[in-house]
């Protein structure tokens, strides 16, 4: 019987260390159209990640007739501007506890995208997770804008895929993204993958990575 109840005492600390385990957490950033959605796809299939972009939550928060961020926040992806941290780490936040993923890991791409997004997730979030790494693809402005044209000409539905907002995104992405990324490259958890490459060789270089990512 003792034995039975020590049993039962270990299957009840491994569950609530389960439970009470923070979310482990990959930034995937690079600019507009280097491919970071279809690398995540690849990661969510081989390591069982789930995969949270800070665009989508965007867009569909925006697309609720009731939400009372809408205009706002359609105004900034038009302009190619950044939308307050606080909506998108709100947003952020409710995606993972509903998310439902058993293993409590996430890949949030395209956030953080400057130092505002850097400090409000700082403030609200970085107690409550675990920041494992940050992969950055790399790709040209040139690559990156073709990517998102021919995207927005086979009917993406995204109002910014197109040439006068993408020039607004990439000034947005070398002025405000880039110096994030070598801030967390300073930190020595930037893993850098050359993503104007198919996606099957992209996806190769991150699985040599992720043994030391750890997942």
């Amino acid at each position: 019987m003792l034995r039975a109840l020590a049993a039962g005492a270990r299957r009840c600390i491994r569950t609530m260390t389960t439970v009470t385990q923070k979310p482990e957490v990959v930034f995937i950033l690079g600019g507009p159209g280097a491919g970071k959605g279809t690398l995540c796809r690849y990661i969510v299939e081989r390591y069982g990640y789930a995969h949270l972009s800070a665009g989508d939550l965007l867009r569909e928060e925006r697309a609720k007739p009731s939400s009372e961020y809408g205009e706002l926040i359609e105004t900034h992806i038009r302009n190619g501007t950044i939308v307050p941290v606080e909506i998108t780490c709100s947003l952020i936040d409710r995606a993972m506890q509903t998310s439902g993923n058993p293993h409590r890991r996430f890949l949030i791409d395209g956030f953080p995208r400057n130092q505002d997004n850097l400090d409000g997730w700082n403030k609200v979030m970085a107690d409550k997770v675990i920041l494992k790494g940050v992969i950055f693809c790399e790709c040209s402005q040139e690559v990156c804008t073709r990517r998102c044209l021919n995207r927005g000409a086979s009917g993406s539905g995204r109002s910014d895929d197109n040439e006068q907002s993408l020039v607004l995104r990439h000034q947005t992405y070398l002025k405000n993204t880039l110096p994030i990324i070598e801030m967390y490259e300073r930190q020595g958890l930037v893993y850098k993958v050359d993503s104007m490459r198919t996606p099957e060789e992209v996806f190769q270089d991150v699985a040599e990575y992720f043994p030391k990512i750890g997942w």
